[in-house]
This record gives structure tokens, sequence and C-alpha cells, in this order.
């Protein structure tokens, strides 16, 4: 009998020891054995102890890498459910006290859908709750006739202890009681990359299905059972409307997309833009753990009802800046939901912003904040990788920034050195019209003050490759016939106007500021860079019609010409004559914290400034853009005026 006891206290103390040693190693991802490599385009970090990866200063001072454990995690609120006898019950971990609010998603009465939550509040304590379905979900309250079907849609909101909202979910059930949770789409579906013949729904599944999509006669399906799916659609018609449904097993979702004018076709184009949704003030769902939501919401809904083709976002949607993958993919969730119901049947097309950031974190002492870099290795753990895993964007961009002169490894087949420009740099277009989407937080590093140091690249600095890239795509565009406008989106705005005169691409003109590779400076600074830009979309280009940036949370439109000032005084390089009248449109309006105006030198052509929160319609019938900027809380109409 004892021979049996001390098995089964040994089997114990292993679990205790494997299930310590786990933990150990997800609070500190600096140990041995989970050393990533380091980049060559990095300079100073080290992990020649193999104990742990360190930066050191030019002081001589050693900066210890740091690994914030994450506050929330996005399994833990979307893989917490199982049916019941009576239900749902949830566990959000053992730590976690609050809330959950729920309601059914009713499909029957439009394809723009959110929960209508319940009365009720199901309480969390010690990371578990539950939903009593059959008691408080039926007769009068069964508003989706699940008592008859044996199945419906519902939608959970997970609230901390503190009021804070923190993730909306959707699952699909099935049964009378007892229930179980069925294979669900989660996530989705969204329409992506719309052209005049084919187009792509994605969507997230709560475990690895097969999925179908049935459209215009043809059943297409997943390449294999997964979690994460994009399902081409193609040999569409242009200009048409096809209606399609989602199926995975039992679960079914319908809703509609229209594809794309035959290219130069020049019928009415409807398109929006805006950007900067990060978390605001003012409580509620204006921060849904990082996102304002309450805004987002508003702005997909003023769009769906003007009928836009698409719209474009460019930047910051998420507070960001964090270490952790899982968190940060809990925030782009929240972004993704607010829009959703709306995304079903029109594209959104996105950008990245300094507030994409995922960092790997170098502190000394017990300092909160260190020198920040683009977290590696890039393949997987870095900004733009993490990006392209969350959204479905045009893959036609330049790769990276390999092969440019600085690339410190220049071997053919060499391992890339730096991250991908796949789905944050990229072109397309529709009818007439044609959007570039730029990145000017590439291979961000947040400290600009220690790039020197440990290398990296500074807010608003496009770099050499992404820059000839535009060349070429610009020079394209402009010989094909078909194309008429071209709009070049960008997250920084070259002339800041309020909240980022001390960076974007003027830094209180300071043309020092640069990226480093490898510990060598670039010979151009940020100033010369941004004339360099400006040079290739005003002077070189007869069709593009104006800049689409955000960064600053507020709308601007400033009048870029010849005469505007644009230099600090004591500035030695050559000056930049701009041939022509150009219009930069700064709209970071969508929902995170306002910025008030600055007094710069090209204030004085700045024609309107508004601290509302915006979206810019732009109408295009052939040669003629028409341009409305309106506050979606208020359908205030903020100005009209005339592109073109």
């Amino acid at each position: 009998m004892k021979k049996y006891i001390y098995i089964v206290y040994f089997l114990i103390l292993l679990i205790v020891v494997y299930g310590i040693g786990k933990f150990m190693e997800h609070l500190s991802v600096n140990k041995k054995e989970n050393l990533p490599a380091i980049p060559s385009v990095y300079s100073n970090i080290s992990n020649a102890d193999r104990e742990g990866l360190t930066l050191t200063d030019s002081a001589g001072e050693v900066y210890t890498f740091n690994y914030v454990k994450p506050e929330y995690r996005i399994e833990q609120f979307r893989n917490s459910a199982k049916g019941n006898d009576q239900g749902i019950e949830f566990d959000f971990g053992n730590d976690f006290e609050g809330s959950l609010h729920y309601g059914f998603i009713d499909r029957s009465e439009s394809r723009t859908t959110f929960p209508v939550f319940f009365k009720k509040i199901s309480e969390i304590s010690n990371g578990k709750t539950s939903i009593n379905i059959s008691q408080d979900l039926s007769k009068k309250y069964d508003m989706v006739g699940w008592e008859e079907s044996g199945q419906f849609e519902i939608g959970y909101r997970v609230i901390n202890s503190a009021g804070k909202m923190l993730y909306d979910g959707k699952l699909f059930v099935k049964g009378k009681g007892p229930f179980k949770i069925a294979p669900s789409v989660i996530e989705g579906p969204f329409i992506n990359k719309v052209t005049s013949t084919q187009a792509v729904v994605s969507f997230t599944t709560n475990r690895k299905v097969k999925a179908r999509i049935a459209v215009d006669g043809r059943i297409l399906n997943s390449p294999r059972r997964q979690l994460k799916h994009e399902i081409t659609i193609d040999k569409l018609r242009p200009d048409s409307i096809y209606q399609y449904h989602l199926l995975v097993d039992d679960y079914k979702f319908s809703s509609r997309f229209s594809t794309a004018p035959r290219p130069g076709r020049r019928d009415r184009v409807i398109f929006g833009f805006t950007s900067d949704s990060r978390a605001g003030k003012g409580g509620g769902e204006r921060n849904m753990h990082g996102v304002n939501t309450y805004m987002m919401k508003k702005i997909a809904a003023y769009a769906d009802m003007q009928d836009v083709d698409f719209w474009q976002f460019t930047g910051d949607m998420i507070d960001g800046y964090l270490q952790n993958i899982s968190q940060t993919k809990l925030q782009y969730a929240n972004w993704k939901r607010a829009i959703e119901p709306f995304a079903h049947n029109t594209p959104i097309y996105v950008g990245m912003g300094n507030h994409e950031a995922v960092t790997a974190n170098f502190v000394k002492n017990s300092e909160e904040y260190g020198i920040a870099v683009d977290r590696f290795p890039f393949e997987t753990a870095s900004s733009e990788a993490i990006f392209a895993e969350q959204f479905v964007n045009f893959e036609n961009g330049p790769e990276s920034e390999d092969g440019a002169d600085y690339d410190p490894v220049m071997e053919k087949h060499a391992k890339p050195d730096f991250p991908s420009y796949r789905e944050n740099v990229y072109s397309y277009t529709w009818d007439n019209v044609a959007m570039i989407v730029l990145n000017s937080d590439y291979w961000y590093a947040p400290t600009p003050q220690y790039i020197p140091v440990s290398s990296g690249n500074p807010h608003g600095y496009i770099m050499d490759n992404q820059l000839l890239w535009l060349k070429q795509k610009l020079k394209s565009m402009d010989s094909d016939s078909a194309i008429d406008h071209i709009f070049i989106t960008i997250h920084t705005p070259p002339f800041p106007n309020g909240g980022h005169a001390k960076d974007d691409m003027w830094y209180d003109g300071n043309n020092k500021i640069r990226p480093y590779v490898n510990g060598k400076p670039h010979e151009k600074g940020i100033i010369e860079r941004r004339d360099e830009f400006l040079d290739l979309v005003i002077n070189k280009s007869s069709k593009t019609r104006a800049l689409l940036c955000g960064d600053e949370h507020n709308y601007s439109r400033l009048l870029i010409n010849d005469s505007m000032p644009c230099y600090p005084e004591t500035y030695d390089k050559p000056r930049l004559k701009i041939t022509r009248d150009f219009w930069q449109l700064t709209n970071g309006s969508a929902g995170a914290p306002y910025y008030s105006q600055q007094k710069l030198p090209w204030s004085g052509n700045v024609k309107i400034f508004s601290t509302q929160n915006a979206f810019i319609l732009f109408r295009i019938e052939g040669r003629k853009i028409d341009a409305e900027v309106v506050n979606p809380e208020t359908f205030q109409v903020i100005e009209t005026f005339k592109l073109k």
C-alpha cells in the first residue's frame, strides 16, 4: 500500500515541478533555452554569456531584457467556454474577477448585427461564471427560437472588477439542455482584397475545421482543417453583387459583397478615410482594452450608411506598445469586433502606425522604461509579422529592406535581416482610383534617443527600399490609362500641425534624426528623406491627389505649395522646390484623445483644423473629386471641398 502512496506522491511532485518550470518559462523568455538569434541589423545587443539578452550603451551601462507578464491574454477569453446541462460555463483563470454580460445574436433581422444583451449580469469569481440558458433565456426571452431549433448564436462581454471592458466574444451553441459549444466562427467573416474578378473571405473558428463558402452556385473549401481561414472567390464578374454563405458544420452565415468595376470604367466611386482609434477617454466602450470601439462602431455604421465601396484606416488602431504577442492580439480582436458586422460586406484596408508596435525592451535597475526595439525573431514576433497575421491585405509591396546598401549581410540567399513588408506596404485600385499604402513605422524603435545605441528606425522615416518601391509604383500608375487618381496614405504627416511637432517628419526641425543599421547612421536625415518623399509624390507624379495621414488626433487640411515655410532657420541642405499645389489631409480622429493645434512654420497654410471625431468621404465621378468631412457621432458636416 505504501508503495502506491509513494508512487502517487512522486507523480504529484513531478506535476508540481513541471508546472513551476512551465510557469517560469512563461515569465522569463530571457532564459538560455529561449534566446532568439539577434538580427544583424541591431547593435550592442548580446547574449554572450548565454544566460540572457543584454544591451550595452556607449557609457558601458548594461541593460537587461525585461519581460513584463501580460495583464490579459486573448486565449483566456477566447478558449474559456464549455456547455453543461443548463447552459454555458466559463473559466477565465483563477485570478480573474469581474462580470459577464451576454445576449443572443439574431441574424434574421439584419446583416449588420451586434448582440442584444440580456438584462441579467453573471458575476465572475475566481475566474468562473455561468449562464443558465434553460432558466433565463427561454420562453419570452427566446428571441432566436432555440427551444425549437436546438441551436443559437450568443455574444458575451467580459468586464473586470474595475468596470473596464476587456473583450467581446461570440459562440455557436447546440442543444436544448444539455448544451455544447459547437464549431463556431468567433471572428469575422471579413470581405478582403476585392478586385473586379475576385475577393477573399477571411474568418477564425474556435477549433480546427474545414469550412465552406457557397457562392454563385459553387462550393469553395478551406484547404485543410485550420483555425484561421482565407478562402479566395475567383471567376467573378465586374461591378456585380454576390451573396455568399459561410458554412462551418451546422453553423451558417450569409452576407453579400460587390466586386469592383472593370478598371477605368470611370463610374462613381465612394470611399472613406480615417485613423487613430486607440483607446479614448470618457469610459465605457471608448476603451475596450486598447480600442475606442464606441467611435469605431459609429464610423463603420456611417460608412455603411453612405454605401462606400471601401474605406482605408491607416495606423494606431490599438494602444499597442506591448511586449506580449497574445495581449496585442487581444487588442486587435477588439478592433475587428467593432467593425465586424459592417466588414462582412465592405472591404476595410488597414495600415500600420507607431501604436502597432510589439517591442523588446531593455532596462537597467528597476526602471519601467528603457531601450525598446522591434521584437524579434522578425519572422514570427515583429510588429510587422503580427500585423500580417491579424489582417488580410494585398501582397504586392516590396519584400523588405534586405539588399539595401546598408544591409549588413549581402550574401545571396542569406536569411533576411529585416522584417517583412508583406501586407503592411501595398497598393490596390477601384475603377479609376488607386491607393498606395505606406509604412512610416517599419522596423520601428520607439526610443529615438537610443537608436544610435541599439539601431532601429525612427517614427516617420521611410527607408530606402520602400521609397524605391513607391517610385516604381507611381511610375507604373502614371502610365496606366485606367487610373486617373492616386491617393497616398501614410500614418505620419510630413507636416504635423497638432500633437506631433516633436516627431513625424519634422522632429522640431532636427535633421540629425535618422535610422541606424548595425550601428551605422543612414546618410540622409529625416527632413532630407521627407523632401525625397514629397518630390516623388508631388513633383514626379501628375495623378497624385492627396496625402492621407493620421497620427495627430484631429482633422486638418494643409495646402502644400512652394511658398510654404517648411525648414528650420539653420537648415544647410538643398531645399525642395514644390512644383504644384497639393493637399495633406490629416485625420487621426477615430477616437484617440485629442491634440490641439500647435504653432509651426507652415501654420499659415492650414485651411481648417478641428478636434471633432471625423471621417472623410471622397466622391469621385470621372475626373472630379468632392470631399466631405463628417463627425460620425453627430452627423455634423465639418467641411466640404473640391479636391479636383
